[in-house]
């Protein structure tokens, strides 16, 4: 899993094994419909608070899933800070929170656009 920001766009890029364990595609969301950047110091205590999950649960382990209404996307993983971000105009999912080393530098770049 790799996140990538553009001049243009934020995107989750999930490898093959983790779309289809994960029930998920890449992620892909104009800057201008991101918003609330936030960084997670333990996003799988967060994604395992938030209700019935569809996708690969390893409980305190790696969350690759959504949540059964599908408005909430999680590619979490233990030790690794995530990045939280809501998302409009892509109905339904209104939020995202994902495992990145670089989640302080992103949220500060999304930030300060």
């Amino acid at each position: 899993m790799r996140v990538h920001l553009s001049e243009d766009s934020l995107e989750v890029q999930l490898a093959g094994w983790e779309k289809v364990l994960g029930l998920l595609g890449n992620i892909r969301v104009a800057l201008p419909d991101v918003s609330d950047v936030q960084v997670i110091e333990n996003p799988v205590r967060e994604a395992m608070g938030t209700g019935i999950k569809a996708g690969l649960r390893v409980p305190w382990l790696l969350y690759i899933a959504r949540t059964i209404r599908l408005d909430e996307a999680f590619i979490v993983r233990r030790g690794v800070p995530g990045l939280s971000f809501t998302v409009r105009n892509h109905a339904p999912l209104r939020r995202v929170l994902v495992s990145t080393p670089e989640a302080a530098e992103l949220a500060r770049r999304l930030e300060g656009r």
